[in-house]
């Protein structure tokens, strides 16, 4: 059976790659009208054209959001090279997400700018199961250790998911819904408004399922576990002159999620379930100066979640409430020196609460953390850009740490040969949990660091219809943060974990109206101990495609092989291939209509041990714009 994945993944290689498209900068089409060049903003926290940055950095546009119509940023996210992504059950279920092997406790997550990680969890970590794709424009995804720009948490790199794009001047509503199996519904309700001077976005979406039984049907759980999830957010800017613009943005978050038992073993429970309820806003100024060569970026930013456990066991009720609480305020400046040389610089203050109530204690505890970093762009000669920056962070239990990252750049413009290549250093503060759980705590933890290394060559043909990239990666993470079950609490402990591997993808514009898709990632990813990370495929390959017959017809599918998965207890999960499709008919300019199927041909799977996933899914759907 893998000899047959390990084929299929080499013919991926030879003729596709990914739909979510690496568009060839300055590349003319067959009208004569240059393509734009794709613009990154998290590799340097500044718009750089993509072929500027040394950083892998992966994309979801909008265009490409719209083509599979999925309801959450995690589907997208698993189509991506280097990510994986595991959960516990159906839609909304509590699940891990991996970056080039590393889990998401070592993943810094923004949305519109605002870090939503929750300082309540044991580590300090982001619930992806929240978070709807709605009216997310963009996902971006910076691979490699980026403490230097990012501070704690970005070792194995920073998600960033963005709701205000490019909006054309006028006043546009959205009104999308769906219907499907398991009981799902979804709808969304959009507004986008602009004019010279302003800019506003504006989502309100909802998702109900009755969702499948977490525990896996297949072991004789038939109890459904249901998920509620609302989720609104709002993106404004104004800019009063040339110089002066203000912005803000609001984020809430309201969910309910069944789930089953784990102990002793997975298996049905008709009462548990979690409650979550997320407020986020960050609001602030740009001032520019010296005809615009002098940027200056304040802003501050809060995060606070209330999320509730109700549980009943064979051990009785259990009931646990938490509340987090995140402010940080940030200040950002660059200034051009020359066209070739930019300097960048930024001073950042946090502070994290964390109050915790269950059956046996409270808790109220908090830390802060301040930083201070400077970076530096620099073009020595045409085509070649270099990065180097530094960062100091002052914690207010561990002390003072230091991280550093370096990047380049070159593209070849004779043969449209691109070399890219990246190295830093990151670090991860011990969680609030960690340092002062009652019994379990440790006030004298220290960081856990990292060092990532990663290079790549890219390469266009075709006149830029066709777009391949291979890269080398590396991560290292030591000072282990981790729960010592004979002494019963968390300590540091030696050795490193490491991870390494390949990521190659292809992006072919066949014609107008065909594009191909495809990408291969290569994973080895081991603990301090040599045992191998779990949750993580050792193979995944990614097969796309996406065909316009006409101006009214849309057809898009994509399919996943996940080969060489093991879980805790080195236990070995079967691999899988899955396959989703949509096809959508415009009925006119303002209306689109579609039918969309996941997991086509109703494979049996499991991305952690014990758990079911969702069998042959059918959806329908329309989307109005006026």
């Amino acid at each position: 059976m893998r000899k047959w994945f390990y084929c299929v993944g080499a013919i991926a290689l030879a003729i596709g790659t990914n739909a979510r498209a690496q568009d060839a900068g300055g590349a003319d089409d067959e009208d004569g009208v240059t393509e734009l060049e794709r613009i990154v903003v998290t590799a340097n926290r500044t718009p750089t054209e993509k072929s500027q940055v040394g950083s892998t950095v992966e994309q979801v546009t909008r265009e490409e959001i719209e083509e599979k119509s999925l309801p959450s940023i995690s589907d997208y996210l698993n189509l991506l090279p280097g990510i994986a992504i595991s959960s516990g059950g159906g839609i909304g279920s509590e699940g891990g997400l991996a970056v080039r092997g590393m889990p998401r406790r070592y993943v810094k997550t923004l949305y519109n700018g605002i870090d939503i990680a929750d300082p309540t969890q044991t580590q300090v970590q982001t619930s992806y199961q929240y978070l709807l794709t709605g009216g997310a424009d963009s996902i971006e995804v910076l691979k490699g250790s980026q403490s230097t720009l990012y501070g704690s948490d970005a070792i194995a790199g920073v998600i960033s998911v963005s709701t205000l794009g490019s909006i054309d001047p006028g006043v546009r509503h959205f009104l999308d819904t769906e219907v499907g199996s398991f009981g799902m519904v979804r709808g969304r309700y959009g507004l986008q408004a602009a004019s010279e001077a302003s800019a506003l976005a504006l989502n309100v979406t909802g998702l109900r399922t009755d969702g499948i039984s977490a525990a896996d049907e297949n072991d004789g759980n038939t109890e459904r576990d249901g998920f509620e999830d609302v989720l609104l957010d709002v993106n404004v800017e104004h800019r009063f002159s040339d110089a002066f613009s203000v912005f803000g943005s609001a984020l809430y978050i309201d969910a309910r999620a069944e789930y089953d038992d784990d102990f002793p073993v997975v298996q049905d429970n008709w009462f548990n379930h979690n409650l979550t309820e997320q407020l986020a806003g960050r609001t602030g100024f740009n001032l520019d100066l010296m005809d615009g060569r002098l940027k200056n970026t304040f802003s501050v930013q809060g995060f606070k979640i209330d999320r509730g456990i109700r549980s009943v066991s064979t051990f009785g009720p259990y009931d646990a409430d938490f509340e987090g609480t995140r402010v940080k305020t940030d200040y950002q400046g660059s200034f051009e020196a020359t066209e070739r040389i930019l300097f960048q610089y930024g001073l950042d203050h946090e502070r994290q609460n964390a109050r915790t109530s269950d059956d046996f204690a409270e808790t109220d505890d908090s830390f802060s953390i301040t930083g201070v970093w400077a970076q530096s762009v620099v073009e020595p000669v045409d085509n070649l850009i270099l990065t180097g920056g530094l960062r100091h962070d002052e914690h207010s239990e561990f002390g003072g740490h230091t991280t550093y990252r370096g990047t380049a750049a070159y593209l070849f413009d004779a043969t449209a040969t691109r070399l890219h290549s990246s190295f830093g250093t990151g670090f991860r503060a011990p969680s609030l949990y960690e340092l002062y759980a009652p019994f379990y705590g440790d006030s004298s933890l220290r960081p856990e660091t990292s060092v990532s290394f990663d290079f790549g060559v890219g390469q266009e043909f075709l006149d830029g219809r066709l777009v391949t990239d291979l890269t080398y990666f590396m991560i290292d993470v030591d000072d282990l943060i981790e729960f010592d079950t004979a002494a019963s609490r968390y300590r540091q402990v030696p050795g490193t974990t490491r991870s390494r591997g390949v990521e190659a993808s292809l992006d072919f514009a066949v014609t107008d109206g065909l594009r191909l898709g495809g990408s291969y990632t290569y994973t080895d990813s081991k603990t301090e101990g040599g045992e191998r990370m779990v949750q993580i495929p050792r193979h995944a390959i990614v097969l796309s495609a996406a065909w316009l017959p006409d101006e009214q017809w849309t057809v898009s599918g994509d399919v996943k092989f996940a080969v060489d998965t093991v879980d805790t207890g080195d236990v070995e999960l079967d691999d899988y291939a899955l396959v989703n499709a949509k096809v959508a008919y415009r009925y006119n300019e303002n209306v689109e209509v579609y039918v969309r199927g996941e997991n086509l041909f109703d494979q049996q799977y499991q991305t952690v041990a014990g758990y079911g996933t969702p069998g042959l899914s059918v959806f329908s759907g329309i989307e109005a714009r006026f």
